[in-house]
């Protein structure tokens, strides 16, 4: 069984998710507060975890924060909330998906599920490091260095700085990196990526390069290119 942490208040929603999860291959550890997540998060390993938002003494935002400050570990938000704003947020602090209610118990298994797959095929390709000019990742570290010296990036900042420098010279539409990065179930919109390529920039542009860049290719989407 796969060990998986789930923090909400509300425990019926607990008890539902646990119902599907169960024949899913899951073990579940239930929460019901911040504070009491995190606790439960330093007591054990757990290979996915599951945030509500608004949660009493500590919200998921801030659970979120906290754990990616340690921990790669897989975290899917859920919430009622539904704004734009909110998504983004969550994701750019580290989630990996972004479930909003109401939903079905189902549904959010086949989104672990999918979060997983991703995750699972990122490590295959981990070891490989990938150069261009004098830009270098180093996936297995989720590490960036620009003329040898390192840039700070969200982990989906670095998984899109990834996918452009493996493909470098070839233009990724705006829905293509969303559903290759978010997934094709994911329920924001091309602002998404767009606010994330502008926050990358923002980073790497603190250090001076010139054999490379982030590419805006008008009516197509984005490329990194390879000047030299």
């Amino acid at each position: 069984m796969i060990p998986m942490l789930i923090a909400d208040d509300n425990a019926a929603i607990v008890d539902i998710l646990k119902t599907f999860a169960a024949p899913a291959g899951f073990a579940v550890t239930a929460a019901h507060d911040g504070e009491e997540a995190l606790r439960l998060f330093h007591t054990k390993h757990y290979e996915v975890v599951l945030l509500d938002v608004m949660m009493p003494k500590m919200d998921g935002f801030s659970v979120c924060r906290a754990i990616r400050a340690e921990s790669d570990v897989p975290i899917l938000m859920i919430t009622a909330r539904g704004e734009d704003y909110d998504r983004i947020m969550g994701l750019d602090i580290g989630a990996d998906d972004y479930i909003v209610k109401p939903f079905s118990g189902a549904e959010v298994m086949a989104r672990v599920r999918a979060v997983l797959r991703r995750l699972e095929r990122s490590a295959e390709a981990a070891h490989r490091a990938i150069q261009c000019g004098s830009l270098a990742l180093y996936p297995d570290e989720s590490r960036v260095l620009v003329s040898g010296e390192t840039v700070a990036l969200t982990r989906k900042e670095f998984d899109l700085l990834c996918l452009l420098a493996e493909n470098k010279g070839r233009a990724f539409s705006r829905e293509h990196l969303l559903d290759r990065l978010w997934g094709w179930d994911y329920e924001g919109d091309t602002r998404t990526v767009d606010t994330h390529i502008k926050r990358l920039r923002a980073k790497l542009a603190k250090i001076p390069h010139e054999d490379w860049d982030v590419k805006t290719v008008w009516g197509v989407g984005y490329t990194l290119e390879v000047t030299s």
